[in-house]
């Protein structure tokens, strides 16, 4: 194994306003069986002390550095400042209010080195509030497993359409040479930046591994503020939808049919519900709008759907 001091692996933390959660992400990168890593820690220009926890973090352990931007510039931007600053072979991703299980990077490389793929991809669980400021890991969920199990080596979207439905930045390792190559950048200024980004690896790489170990535990905010918990904000949601179908687009240009279909059919089973449920009751007709907009391209897409959007219900929330 690589020595400590001779890193292979970067792992890129952007945070904004997380202190109550960084320390327990730095704590999940220190306790990694793999020890061969360094990290690249980035404040958005926090209000609270999350830059001086990221600081703390430096100054016990030279295996992170950090960056302070002057003002806030958003994940995708946060993002792509650390990942103009790997050195390394190999980056991956983790939020700043989430954790690494302790064995994620020992998983990833291992694989990926022994296959020579450019992209590894592991599942992940939701941590969920479990009551007085604690957090639980959920299980595995359906469409996570469908993506990641049973394991595989160098294999693609064409072989593997369903790995299309793991979206998330901080579910894998990829080859630093991949992202150059590709000039694979994160969007800057717009929520869900990694949607577009995953699929443009996964379509673009030379082979793909997935493991089915759980290498993160995506938390949940117990007060709502994460952005996946605000989609009833009409500018919220124009991104979210925007993210989707950039996704699709990219798997469209490729000519993977059969990932396109597989993504179109989880967004229908795990997206649409939730979103049209805030829709029936919204005080703003745009939310409506937007999301009928959305529903529409998804059917003219679909000779098939998961579920039928044109019953009276979904049809009376949107049209």
């Amino acid at each position: 194994m690589t020595a400590p001091h001779d890193p292979i692996v970067t792992v890129v933390v952007p945070g904004f306003d997380v202190e109550e959660y960084a320390g327990e992400a730095i704590a999940s990168l220190e306790a990694q069986t793999f020890r061969a890593w360094t990290a690249i820690l980035v404040d958005d220009a926090s209000s609270d002390a999350t830059g001086a926890v990221f600081d703390d973090a430096a100054a016990r352990d030279p295996r992170f550095r950090v960056v302070h931007l002057d003002r806030r510039l958003g994940l995708g931007a946060a993002r792509n400042a650390g990942l103009d600053l790997v050195t390394t072979s190999l980056v991956g991703f983790l939020d700043a209010d989430d954790r690494l299980r302790p064995d994620a990077l020992d998983a990833l490389v291992r694989t990926i080195t022994a296959s020579g793929s450019e992209v590894a991809v592991g599942a992940y669980v939701r941590l969920r509030p479990s009551g007085a400021g604690a957090y639980e890991p959920g299980d595995v969920q359906p469409w996570v497993a469908a993506a990641t199990h049973p394991g595989r080596t160098g294999t693609s979207l064409a072989e593997h359409p369903d790995l299309a439905g793991n979206i998330v930045a901080w579910s894998k390792l990829s080859r630093i040479d991949l992202w150059r190559r590709e000039g694979v950048r994160f969007p800057e200024g717009r929520a869900y930046e990694d949607q577009v980004v995953a699929q443009l690896l996964y379509t673009r790489a030379r082979g793909i591994d997935v493991v089915p170990d759980v290498v993160v535990e995506w938390r949940e905010r117990a007060d709502g503020s994460s952005i996946t918990q605000r989609t009833a904000d009409p500018a919220i949601l124009t991104d979210y939808l925007d993210a989707l179908r950039g996704g699709i687009a990219v798997l469209e240009s490729a000519g993977l049919d059969a990932a396109v279909q597989s993504r179109v059919a989880l967004i229908q089973h795990l997206d649409l519900p939730p979103l049209l449920t805030i829709a029936r009751d919204h005080p703003d007709d745009r939310y409506r709008r937007i999301l009928g907009s959305f529903v529409r391209d998804l059917l003219a897409r679909d000779a098939d759907p998961v579920t039928d959007l044109t019953q009276p219900t979904a049809a009376a929330t949107l049209w």
